[in-house]
């Protein structure tokens, strides 16, 4: 199996994480949203990170001794800006559902988080063919997820209508809004990857493997992720009283959902780091599109398999099977993109 194989299959394995990740939201009712996404993050900071390093990167010190001051912060920098993309994620999935939160996440973090970094960093590779068919496979996502969006709000106008489950008591189109401050930010941690290159090129230096040496850039944009999320959490904790509920109404589910979160979440970004290098040059422009789309079919498969489109007609369904449709299509052209760039 060539390089660039296994990398698509790492990213498939790391949009399954990413798109079931934020699941949990909606499996613990008798927990606020601060409850399961402080804990979440809290085991994704202390579980995840910097035993990573510590255990696959050899003298980390030294590796992080190589690189400048200003380059270290940078990549933390993106990380805050990610954990606060994160806050917004979760507020987004809670208004909105499972299935449309990950749908519209997942398209506007594409834009600002593919070919943004390209736009600054490889401004000439744009007009390229591979390029220009980078461009016109996120043209394409973009219409499959707005054609997943349609199905999503037509599934909640139905709902609403005929009375079949609780919907958010959030507007949608606050939700909305949610969803595009997330997107936005949450594209840091691309630029957070791409720009910590040189730390990566450090530990491989210094013995670290292929697989192991992006997780010197992972554990400083994960702590500054995390982090973010997890003191914000517990400001709502605090604020709203709730902490208590932790313990007063979670049960070992709670516990396990608690847990499937804070491990699924950074492991999924770490897998995705993998299958970049295993992609070449450009694999952190192209698999990342590639991971958002494989995120948005998982996300999609949650939704259907815990009932979100139970007692739906068959108008929201179909626009939502062809929506996927596309983004298959979408990943198809992707892949194209990645042998034409690496072409010249």
């Amino acid at each position: 199996m060539s390089e660039f194989f296994l990398g698509i299959i790492l990213v498939i394995v790391a949009g399954a994480l990413e798109g079931l990740f934020s699941l949990p939201v909606t499996r613990v009712p008798k927990w606020k949203w601060e409850n399961i996404w402080g804990l979440g993050s809290l085991i994704a900071l202390v579980v995840v990170p910097w035993p990573l390093v510590f255990f696959t990167v050899k003298d980390p010190g030294a590796v992080y001794s190589q690189v400048s001051g200003g380059l270290l912060a940078l990549v933390f920098l993106f990380g805050i800006g990610w954990g606060l993309g994160g806050i917004f994620w979760g507020k987004a999935i809670s208004a909105v559902g499972v299935a449309l939160g990950v749908s519209l996440l997942m398209g506007f973090l594409n834009i600002f988080g593919s070919l943004g970094p390209m736009a600054i960093r490889e401004p000439a590779k744009l007009i390229t063919t591979g390029g220009l068919t980078l461009i016109g496979a996120v043209a394409i996502m973009v219409v499959g997820v707005v054609a997943i969006s349609r199905a999503g709000k037509l599934k909640e106008k139905e709902l609403s209508a005929g009375e079949q489950t609780v919907v958010s008591s959030t507007p949608f189109m606050v939700g909305l809004l949610f969803c595009i401050l997330s997107g936005i930010l949450s594209a840091c941690v691309n630029f957070g990857f791409i720009y910590g290159g040189d730390i990566a090129e450090a530990a491989a230096q210094s013995g670290t493997s292929v697989w192991a040496k992006g997780f010197v850039i992972w554990a400083i944009v994960f702590t500054g992720n995390y982090l973010v999320n997890f003191l914000y959490a517990l400001h709502l904790m605090i604020k709203n009283k709730t902490f208590g509920l932790i313990f007063s109404q979670g049960n070992p589910m709670y516990w396990f959902w608690a847990f499937f979160m804070g491990i699924a979440w950074p492991a999924g970004i770490a897998v995705y780091g993998i299958a970049a290098f295993k992609m070449g040059d450009y694999g952190a422009y192209v698999g990342f599109p590639m991971l958002l789309l494989c995120s948005i079919l998982f996300g999609n498969l949650a939704g259907a398999v815990t009932g979100e489109w139970k007692g739906t007609s068959n108008k929201p369904k179909s626009l939502m099977i062809l929506g996927v449709l596309i983004l298959f299509a979408a990943f198809v052209v992707l892949g194209l993109s990645n042998k034409l760039m690496a072409a010249g």
